[in-house]
């Protein structure tokens, strides 16, 4: 039988599927009427609930998460995916630190003045939440407090999907810390659903639902995710999604060879993500001395090099390559511009960096490139919600119409109303 065209995985219709989304969605639509009209300090007080029953439940969460690791291990999962997988005190210290600080961001205004009209009117632009936003993430435990609490400070309701091997955790972290948040704080807890029917069914049904589900957040990359993207354009839901990501690292001839090293080094730190380090550019002209330094740190990382003639496209995702993430291409570049028309062709889109001394080299290459984040002499990693906003990210959205690009965050949760009133006094 011939395999199926890249991005177009064939999954057939599931009743136990639809029937759990279509329940979980009526159920978040029910329950976001009453957080439309909230205050704002009542949702924040809720994020900072949360916060409290993350520590307060700790034990249980990691228990949960060990036996899901567990497994993991005894399915020979990669130690990459084991990564993003596990929790530690460490992990759940981090994410209680996010949520403080996310409630500790002031809200948006739901309503803006734009401009006088004729006849004694004005326009105003109000900020309406979407209602029910999906999410279908990998098995990282941690996704569940990140867009649930971003969907409660948003206005929104959500039905969220993770990885079967996470679905302990993810249960855990909804039955035990979300759900009695919202519900001690006088929210309704069906706010935040999650599904617990195993396998990519749930994951498909999840986008095929525009009445009840219209936006949904796709996290992860690969096959997967273009299949998800796919159908839900076919189905008429709007995805926030990356499929595809890997970073590119450009080394102009202006480079510092010190401040090159140590950037590679540190866009090396974690192996399974999006915004690693996957392609290295190097200047022709400083190309021979500079390869054998890379190739050196490469070996002290324990990072292997793919070198030209390749055999491979030369965006390929190591991260997505079973076995192999702990790889880098490492490719020559005429130039900025050359390097930024590279990047453009033969990656996602995702992420890219000019290490340079020469101001007038890093403005060609940041002009050129189209990606959703552009960095001069820093790291690709630093293209995360909340290392880059101060604020956890839903995911990543590479779209190249306009709409939110790069990390998504609350604030990007919410559809533009055009209001036109009698003028306002004063």
């Amino acid at each position: 039988m011939a395999e199926a065209p890249r991005g177009r995985r064939t999954v057939t219709e599931s009743p136990a599927a639809e029937t759990a989304v279509s329940a979980a969605g009526q159920a978040a639509l029910a329950a976001s009427a009453g957080l439309l009209c909230r205050p704002a300090a009542e949702l924040d007080g809720a994020v900072r609930a949360i916060a409290a029953r993350l520590t307060e439940r700790a034990e249980v969460i990691l228990a949960a998460n060990a036996a899901d690791v567990r497994a993991a291990r005894d399915d020979g999962l990669a130690d990459a995916f084991m990564d993003r997988l596990t929790l530690d005190a460490s992990r759940i210290r981090a994410m209680t630190d996010q949520l403080r600080t996310l409630a500790d961001v002031p809200a948006e205004e739901q309503s803006a003045y734009i401009a006088d009209l004729p006849g004694g009117l004005e326009l105003r632009e109000r900020r309406r939440p979407v209602g029910v936003v999906g999410a279908n993430f990998e098995a990282r435990p941690g996704v569940v407090i990140d867009i649930a609490s971003q969907l409660i400070k948003s206005r929104n309701a959500g039905v969220l999907r993770t990885g079967s091997s996470a679905i302990r955790s993810a249960a855990a972290l909804v039955d035990e810390v979300v759900g009695p948040a919202l519900k001690d704080c006088g929210l309704d807890p069906a706010a935040i659903q999650l599904l617990r029917v195993p396998g990519h069914e749930s994951a498909f049904a999840l986008v095929r639902q525009p009445r009840l589900v219209p936006l949904v957040i796709l996290r992860g990359s690969g096959d997967t995710t273009r299949a998800l993207a796919r159908d839900a354009a076919l189905h008429g839901v709007r995805t926030l999604a990356h499929a595809d990501g890997g970073a590119v690292l450009y080394l102009d001839a202006s480079a510092d060879r010190s401040l090159a090293l140590d950037l590679i080094e540190r866009s090396l730190d974690r192996l399974g993500v999006c915004n690693r380090l996957n392609l290295l550019l190097i200047h022709d002209a400083i190309w021979a001395g500079m390869l054998p330094e890379v190739t050196g740190l490469a070996e002290r990382l324990g990072i292997a090099v793919s070198l030209p003639p390749h055999q491979h496209a030369l965006g390929h995702e190591w991260a997505l390559d079973a076995g192999h993430e702990a790889t880098i291409t490492v490719a020559p570049a005429s130039g900025p511009q050359d390097a930024a028309g590279i990047a453009n062709r033969e990656t996602s889109g995702l992420a890219a960096a000019i290490v340079a001394s020469d101001a007038d080299a890093a403005g060609r290459f940041l002009d050129d490139y189209a990606g959703t984040g552009a960095f001069w002499n820093a790291t690709t990693r630093l293209l995360d919600g909340f290392k880059l906003l101060s604020l956890p990210e839903t995911g990543i959205n590479i779209d190249v119409v306009p709409g939110p690009r790069g990390p998504v965050t609350f604030r990007d949760l919410y559809l533009r109303q055009y209001v036109v009133v009698p003028r306002q006094a004063g």
